[in-house]
């Protein structure tokens, strides 16, 4: 067994390898293999696994590389996501990817798909829309069309059809990685000092550039790791993270707030990976329908979702409930319209819960955390001396 710090020096190699090395390696090894890229927040995995495709999370650029080129291609007044994507597009980091999908996120990612499309990256640069209607005879049926143009594009790359022992053995090995990712979270909840916040988010986003059953092997040796007592317990409140689901923020950034006394003991970062709550049915006969169903009924929840028959508000206090958080931070991207369009009808769901809160924002590239730090430290010494 290697040791944790082993697992996590690997995760956060293969987390920001821009070059995405891992994947290509993976797609050399073997014959009729496709790479798909996709961007934020959640696509159905399960489908271009059962196909022989790795999906692969694209989750910007960070401050791991300049960007000179992408600047050119959107205005100044939107979140800098986009900027990165395009400048890694445009350079060799996105060489070898078969196909794209740009999940309807916003409307920087629609005309994202269509800047890559102009510039031929892959062979398919696919629009995932998501249904709004969640009846499953109106969104859901729209949902399965969305998720066959996605194996159609597939398909016309490496001929491999959709058999449904191959999609069932695809939905088992994500429930298993949910599950294994959920189960990390409860230990973090009542033992957040054994696995920190950033550890915690490279070992989920090291698991989008790998095959599930690698990231699989891997969660579970951390599992069993943490599983048992480490690390020394500290006097920091718990805090639920929310608004970071698309642009991701910075390592220091999660850093920061860590070092300020705040437990993250849950937060919407890697959204993606968590999005299905439960498992979806292994079994069926058809279980491209199976995906449709859990999509319909067991997402989380997000700003780029609109469920009306579901209050977002209302499940962030349930999450700080199941979590016995001791408040709430809203953590988005600077011009996240989503995020922070949604804010102000959160924040008015925590004062009436009589839930602590505070705000920032972030771009993927902040290299300054002191006045983050110095909020975070604020809000977690007021909630120690008065709460």
């Amino acid at each position: 067994m290697d040791t944790l710090n082993d697992i996590i020096k690997r995760a956060e190699a293969l987390a920001f390898d821009l070059q995405f090395s891992a994947a290509k390696k993976w797609k050399q090894d073997g014959e009729h293999r496709v790479l798909v890229g996709y961007l934020p927040i959640y696509v159905p995995r399960e489908i271009i696994h059962a196909v022989n495709g790795l999906p692969v999370g694209i989750m910007g650029a960070g401050d791991r590389k300049q960007i000179i080129r992408g600047d050119a291609y959107y205005q100044s007044y939107i979140c800098h996501l986009p900027r990165g994507i395009i400048e890694m597009a445009l350079d060799s980091n996105l060489d070898g990817f078969d196909g794209f999908l740009f999940p309807a996120i916003c409307d920087c990612v629609r005309n994202l798909s269509g800047m890559f499309k102009l510039s031929q990256k892959g062979h398919f640069q696919r629009y995932f829309d998501y249904p709004q209607n969640f009846d499953p005879s109106i969104g859901g049926a729209f949902y399965m069309q969305e998720m066959e143009k996605i194996l159609e594009d597939i398909y016309a790359i490496n001929h491999q059809p959709l058999l449904t022992e191959r999609l069932n053995a695809s939905i088992r090995l994500y429930n298993t990685n949910r599950r294994l990712i959920e189960n990390i979270y409860n230990i973090r909840q009542h033992y957040p000092w054994r696995l920190s916040a950033l550890e915690t988010y490279y070992l989920l986003r090291a698991g989008i550039t790998i095959p599930v059953e690698e990231h699989n092997a891997m969660l579970q040796e951390v599992t069993d790791i943490i599983s048992e007592e480490r690390g020394e317990a500290m006097d920091n409140i718990r805090v639920v993270i929310t608004g970071s689901f698309c642009e991701q923020p910075p390592a220091g950034l999660i850093k920061s707030i860590e070092m300020a006394g705040c437990y993250i003991v849950d937060d919407d970062f890697m959204l993606g990976s968590r999005w299905i709550q439960g498992d979806i049915r292994d079994d069926s006969d058809e279980p491209l329908k199976a995906l449709m169903e859990a999509y319909i009924h067991q997402s989380t929840f997000s700003s780029a979702y609109y469920d009306v028959g579901n209050p977002k508000g209302k499940r962030l206090i349930d999450l700080v409930y199941k979590r016995n958080a001791d408040g709430v931070i809203f953590s988005a991207a600077s011009f996240c319209d989503p995020a922070l369009l949604d804010r102000p009808l959160m924040q008015k769901e925590c004062e009436e819960a009589g839930i602590p809160h505070i705000n920032f924002q972030y771009h993927e590239n902040t290299g300054q955390f002191k006045v983050i730090k110095e909020q975070a430290g604020t809000f977690s010494d007021s909630i120690k001396l008065w709460a």
